[in-house]
């Protein structure tokens, strides 16, 4: 990892999109004041210059990928020139302008020409105002709150069996992918370049359609599927975010007699994890955060509780109440903002599953509230 400065002032364009969506994720960790910039018919030469006007970096994402031939080289192009001329009118230019370019922009199709021109279009611009330029070329990106039917497959894979559906392989090929977490962490500067192969992984499209469709089978009964590896964690966090749309919780057996009950609160099926629980007093709030990979269960053992979920950066709001009588697992979706209140008069007994354990150089807890 690099020792990324925190606290600046970013400018991107195409925040609004899917990578856009991550990198802002992923500068929101660091402190970063960010600032959104729209292209195209939506330019605005002086907003564009207010923004970049003191920035440290510019990081651009926005581009067309799926329009005509001409809309795709004419838009990158168009978009690219944008933001190359608004760089040069000014007094205080960001000291290094990132482009997320894609590995298509050599192999000869008119969206890697498209690419490759932006690209230079950039290097030029940032070498006028003596900033550095780092063009990071990225492969087929997969994430959670990707848009099916589009340009991911495994949005699109993930979506169909969420719905009931059955996904169809129509062209089995070897991909290349990366998480858009760890695309947004290059874009910012916390991975360096050279560690880029490190967050690849190669798979077939049938490979990826049986992992997906194996942790779906698993997932649907509100059991943990094998997590142990760093893409299959990435990979069921993806599928999780859709799996949102419908329902985070699970409701839990008691098994009850005379001599009590019990109640099984978790089956992981591969992967580290760690366990605790925490007592709220009545009326207490506990949670204002969000995690960009940790996998997190929280089960209401004794006690009534409200938990709550956003969606960071929108106003989708969740709310479960919950009552330790019965049991429902949560599971807390990544990059959702979440917190958990004690609504009854008694104290709040909790149980909290992660699959990680917990490292306090590395928490994954980003201050965020619902």
């Amino acid at each position: 990892m690099s020792n990324v400065e925190t606290n600046l002032k970013v400018v991107v364009t195409g925040g609004g999109g899917f990578l856009g969506w991550h990198t802002r994720i992923a500068l929101k960790e660091l402190g970063s004041e960010v600032s959104t910039l729209r292209v195209g018919n939506n330019f605005s030469e002086a907003a564009a210059v207010s923004a970049l006007e003191g920035s440290s970096k510019l990081i651009h994402l926005a581009g067309v990928n799926r329009a005509s031939d001409e809309e795709i080289l004419n838009g990158n192009i168009l978009f690219a020139t944008q933001m190359a001329q608004a760089l040069t009118k000014l007094s205080s230019p960001p000291q290094m302008v990132v482009f997320a370019n894609s590995t298509q922009a050599n192999n000869g199709t008119l969206y890697g020409e498209a690419k490759k021109r932006s690209s230079e279009i950039l290097e030029q611009a940032a070498a006028s105002i003596g900033a550095s330029f780092v063009s990071i070329e990225l492969p087929n990106l997969f994430g959670e709150h990707g848009r099916p039917f589009y340009n991911a497959v495994t949005s699109t894979f993930c979506k169909i069996l969420v719905d009931g559906g059955e996904p169809e392989v129509e062209s089995d090929k070897t991909l290349t992918l990366m998480h858009a977490q760890d695309a947004a962490d290059l874009l910012v500067g916390n991975l360096g370049i050279e560690f880029q192969e490190s967050v690849e992984q190669h798979e077939s499209v049938s490979g990826l359609l049986g992992r997906i469709r194996s942790m779906h089978q698993t997932y649907a009964v509100g059991q943990i599927p094998n997590i142990s590896t760093k893409f299959e964690r990435d990979l069921f966090n993806t599928y999780r975010s859709y799996a949102a749309e419908k329902s985070i919780g699970f409701n839990l057996i008691k098994h009850s007699d005379p001599r009590g009950s019990f109640t099984e609160l978790i089956r992981v099926h591969g992967g580290s994890g760690q366990s605790s629980f925490s007592t709220t007093e009545p009326g207490i709030l506990r949670g204002g955060h969000f995690h960009r990979r940790k996998v997190e269960r929280f089960v209401v053992l004794s006690g009534k509780a409200r938990i709550s979920v956003r969606r960071v950066f929108t106003d989708q709001v969740i709310h479960f109440d919950v009552d330790g009588d019965s049991p429902l697992a949560i599971d807390m979706p990544t990059m959702w903002a979440h917190s958990i209140k004690n609504t009854g008069d008694e104290l709040l007994l909790t149980h909290f599953w992660t699959d990680d354990l917990f490292d306090p150089a590395n928490p994954d807890t980003i201050v965020e509230e619902v």
